[in-house]
């Protein structure tokens, strides 16, 4: 990139900033580039997103306003329309639509839809307002609920006992925690990195913390923590074998000279949803193949002293500490 204002040469720079939103200040880690020649500042497109993304993270996480994807799945969980959704809600008839597309709700139209997850507090949510439904329809969304409420008792206790938090913050990248992401991610890097269960930590590791440096948010929704050999999942070890008892990932034992190692293979693709739909985006399918290409042939070994270099590792491992997701911004792998 040139200098929009000599023409001549510009260097990325990053430094916490305090920036405002709806009269909330929020410290970010705010990206611009600088003209060397002139001392001027600007952003392009790309840096505005994150840089605004940041803030829009931390100004739903502190005040429990769900996310995009979780708006949506609240949504789909009752087999409703948006227009339907927001009805019942007592919202505008094209609201719900437009939180989904990104838009933040005020705190207490926000803090109602996560309440609306609740099958229970649905339910009187649906009771009030029945009038807007026809009776074969309000059957039918009541079998939804009673459905949900099976299910949900079943997820509560797998989130519990699989992840730290299913609730978007900074520890989880944002996001909720996904097992078919998980899942997804895991058959990616075996079938092209074919890893060992130490390598396939890490490489899970940057997939999502270089995602987060460029775009704000993970990929899984995992948590991570700062073992001896690097960074890896927060409680890894059940993860991985709930996905393959449950079938969703392919794991073979190799014999060396004296230890056996899991190593981590793919016969399939499942890289798309019930719909047939990518389970990623875009710009996350982007950094999985660049990753994937960054430690492709490198041994275990070389993958965990390339993790020792990170920041993320060095200033947690003492106390197998929690890695908190702004460390990706100090991130030395994507720099060579």
């Amino acid at each position: 990139m040139k200098s929009p204002f000599t023409g001549g040469k510009v260097e990325l720079k990053t430094e916490v900033r305090k920036l405002e939103y709806r009269k909330e200040k929020f410290p970010i880690h705010f990206h611009f580039y600088k003209c060397i020649d002139s001392g001027e500042e600007f952003t392009d497109t790309a840096l505005d997103n994150l840089n605004v993304a940041q803030i829009h993270n931390k100004y739903r996480s502190k005040f429990g306003i769900p996310f995009v994807e979780e708006i949506k799945e609240i949504r789909e969980q009752y087999g409703l329309s948006a227009a339907k959704m927001s009805e019942v809600l007592g919202l505008g008839i094209n609201v719900y639509r437009q939180y989904e597309g990104g838009e933040i709700p005020s705190v207490a139209t926000g803090r109602l839809i996560r309440l609306a997850k609740d099958p229970g507090e649905f339910r009187k949510l649906l009771e009030i307002s029945q009038g807007v439904f026809e009776s074969h329809e309000y059957d039918r969304v009541l079998r939804k609920i009673n459905q949900a409420a099976q299910a949900d008792t079943i997820d509560e206790k797998l989130y519990f006992y699989l992840f730290e938090s299913k609730y978007p913050n900074m520890l989880n990248g944002f996001r909720m925690p996904d097992i078919k992401r998980i899942a997804g991610m895991i058959h990616f890097f075996a079938q092209e990195n074919k890893p060992y269960t130490t390598a396939l930590n890490k490489l899970l590791f940057y997939a999502d913390f270089v995602h987060f440096k460029k775009h704000g948010t993970g990929i899984s929704g995992m948590c991570y923590k700062a073992f001896e050999k690097g960074p890896v999942p927060n409680n890894y070890g059940s993860v991985y074998n709930y996905l393959l008892n449950k079938g969703l990932i392919n794991m073979t034992e190799v014999t060396f000279q004296d230890f056996v190692g899991d190593q981590f293979y793919s016969e399939r693709n499942i890289q798309l949803n019930e719909e047939g739909e990518s389970l990623f985006s875009a710009t996350e399918i982007a950094v999985l193949k660049s990753v994937s290409k960054r430690f492709k042939g490198k041994t275990t070994k070389e993958i965990v002293q390339i993790s020792h270099l990170e920041s993320a590792w060095q200033n947690n491992a003492d106390m197998s500490g929690r890695i908190t997701y702004e460390y990706s911004f100090d991130l030395k792998v994507t720099e060579k």
